[in-house]
This record gives structure tokens, C-alpha cells and sequence, in this order.
């Protein structure tokens, strides 16, 4: 490669990343990224590869062997820039986790173990030529490391002008035991885990102008802006719950939280042919939220109903069997929002004496 005078650098100069990025291969990417995970070199905690993963990156596909006893299952998510994401307010670093966490909770909502992640991606070519893949796959795979997801595989192409992100996933859980949206019946009772409306208050301070620190990209103890602006831009899985509520056969009904409270439980509703009553003084609103909307003039219910992207699950449980649920996992509370209907009933919210029927009003690409 020469320098801008046309001249050959210097050999006892140093190189820089820039000058790496630039005249770095698709086909040397990928024999980079295929070494990245198939052993723990540097800081990121990958793993070996599965015992059950015959070929992985390297190959024109991926090979997995299935177990008789397990059942398979796959989600793809697809992110685009300035839809779902906008490059100018998005580390790199915190992209890459999203694009992973956001199939890791689809997922989770199945009561499914993920396993093995297959990542596309189409980028412009200046984007190529720079830090930014190597900072993206970094988030991509400490996210995995954290619940021994294996990447297998996946593809790169160049784009015109926006980064395109497809994320594939692929999970096992025992034969039979996938919990769909369509198990609810009436009595069930409804939890969601964790806070919601943080992920909203965190897309309101990015659209106000506010900026994550860089050395707040992976912290856990964080102030109440940070905090919101994480809930947003890294969002957590609940990838734990998801497994103890499928293993232990807990879960009626379950999906993620990612179109808005008000959106998902009416598609679980729709899906299992009934109805429900939730109580507002029960969903559990980020507390952050709440400040931050006194002092901003927002709707903290409003925002924990409609404002989507929480990646929490919303679940429905029998009365005896919501006796067996755990208090906590990994460090995650739920909460018990309400309960299944029968279908005549609708889907209404009730705030005091006060009831209204709750419409979907979450996120719709096409709305």
C-alpha cells in the first residue's frame, strides 16, 4: 500500500490500525474472525467449540448435530442503520452486543438455551476501512462469551450507505418443551421480569443530544443517565429466566418485550385466544425513568407501556405453579402485573378506578 506521496512506507516505520484496516482482505476478515472463535487468545471469554458443532466458520455452512431429544430453535433479526439504529449515537463496541442480545431474547422467550449465532453484515466501504467491524465483533463476542454461544458463521458485503446487520440464532431445548405465545388460558397468572421504560427514557436522552462516555461502554455501576442510556443502547437478555422457565416447565406463555407492553401483550393475547387484565400500579417503571420524566415532562407509564425495546420477558403462569417460581434470576426480580381473561373479556388496564382498554401502541415498522 503507498502513502499519499505514492511512496512504499517505510519498513522500520510502524503501522498503523487505519493502514491494517486498509488493505485487510474480506477473506482475511474472516479467517481472523473464524481464529477469534474457535479459541480464547486476548481478553474476549469465547470457548472452544460445542462437541455437537461438526464445521463451523471457514466452511459454506455451518454443521450441527441433533440430538434425538432436543428440539431446535432459530430466530433472525434483522437491524438497519437509521431504523433501528443511527451510527452518529451507536458504539460500535454496543452495536454489536445489541445485534447479538436482541436474538438472544427471542430466544430466552422460547425457554430455549442458546447455542450458536450466524452474524451478516453489509457495510459501506469506508466503515470497512476503519476500527469499526474489529469494535463491533468485540461487543458481538463478549456478549457471547457470557452465555457460551458459539459464532459458526454468517457474511459480509459492502453496501452503498447504511450498515445492514443480520442476526441469526439458533437454541435448543427439550423435545416438546418450547413455550410458544399460544399457551395462555384464563386464570393464568401475568409476570413481566426486570423494569420497563428505560429503554424508551434512554432513546429520548439520545434524541435530546446525550452521549454514553466511552469508558461507560461496558459498565455496570453506572449514574441514572448512563443507566437509561445502556437500557437503550445495551440492552441486557434475559437469557437465564428464559432457561429456568423452559426447564422447569413454569411458563403457559411467553415472548419478549421489544414492540412495547401494550404491543406484546396483546400478541400473546391474540395467539392464545383470551384476554387480560393488567394493573397499572403494578408494572414495575424504571426508577430512573420516573426521575428523569419529572424533570422532562414525560409519562413514566406511558413509556414502560409503549416504549419498547426493554428485551424483559412477559409471562403467564398457573396459580399453583407460580408458587415454584424463583424470586430472582441472576440478580433479576419479576413482578406480577395482572392475569389471563377469558377473550370476551378484551385487553384492558386498570389505573385506580379507572379502566380502559390497552391497545397495541408499541413500536410497528409499518405503522
Amino acid at each position: 500500500m503507498k502513502n499519499e506521496e505514492g511512496k512504499l512506507p517505510d519498513a522500520n516505520q510502524p503501522i498503523s490500525t487505519a493502514m491494517v484496516q486498509a488493505r485487510r482482505s474480506e477473506f482475511d476478515f474472516i479467517e481472523d474472525l473464524r481464529e477469534r472463535t474457535t479459541s480464547s487468545k486476548g481478553s474476549l471469554p469465547i470457548t472452544p467449540g460445542h462437541s455437537v458443532l461438526i464445521s463451523g466458520i471457514g466452511d459454506d455452512a455451518a454443521v450441527v448435530r441433533n440430538a434425538s431429544s432436543k428440539d431446535t430453535v432459530l430466530t433472525a433479526d434483522l437491524l438497519v442503520e437509521d431504523i433501528d439504529f443511527r451510527r452518529t449515537t451507536t458504539p460500535p463496541f454496543l452495536l454489536g452486543h445489541k445485534a447479538l442480545a436482541v436474538s438472544l431474547s427471542d430466544v430466552a422467550a422460547m425457554g430455549a438455551r442458546p447455542r450458536w449465532s450466524m452474524l451478516s453484515i453489509g457495510v459501506p466501504e469506508d466503515v470497512w476501512h476503519s476500527e469499526f467491524i474489529d469494535n463491533f465483533y468485540d461487543g458481538l463476542l463478549s456478549l457471547a462469551g457470557r452465555y457460551d454461544v458459539q459464532l459458526i458463521g454468517g457474511d459480509t458485503s459492502r453496501t452503498s450507505e447504511k450498515i445492514v446487520i443480520d442476526s441469526t440464532l439458533i437454541g435448543e431445548c427439550n423435545s416438546g418443551q418450547a413455550i410458544s405465545r399460544g399457551g395462555a388460558k384464563p386464570g393464568d397468572l401475568i409476570f413481566v421480569t426486570g423494569t420497563l421504560g428505560g429503554a424508551a427514557g434512554g432513546l429520548r436522552l439520545v434524541e435530546r443530544g446525550a452521549h454514553l462516555a466511552d469508558q461507560n461502554l461496558t459498565a455496570s455501576d453506572t449514574d441514572s443517565l448512563d443507566h437509561l442510556l445502556l437500557r437503550h443502547l445495551r440492552p441486557e437478555p434475559r437469557v437465564g429466566w428464559g432457561m429456568v422457565l423452559g426447564q422447569e416447565r413454569l411458563a403457559t406463555a411467553m415472548i419478549d418485550i421489544s414492540d412495547g407492553l401494550s404491543s406484546d401483550l396483546n400478541h400473546l393475547c391474540e395467539a392464545s385466544g383470551v384476554g387480560a387484565f393488567i394493573e397499572a400500579t403494578r408494572i414495575p417503571v424504571d426508577a430512573n425513568v420516573v426521575d428523569l420524566s419529572g424533570r422532562r415532562a414525560l409519562d413514566p407509564l406511558q413509556l414502560a407501556l409503549h416504549g419498547g425495546v426493554d428485551f424483559e420477558l412477559l409471562f403467564t403462569v398457573t396459580p399453583e405453579r407460580a408458587t415454584k417460581l424463583p424470586r430472582r434470576v441472576d440478580g433479576v426480580a419479576i413482578t406480577r402485573i395482572g392475569e389471563v381473561r377469558e377473550h370476551s373479556h378484551g385487553v384492558k388496564i386498570a389505573e385506580g378506578t379507572r379502566v380502559w382498554d390497552l391497545g397495541p401502541g408499541g413500536w410497528d415498522h409499518f405503522g
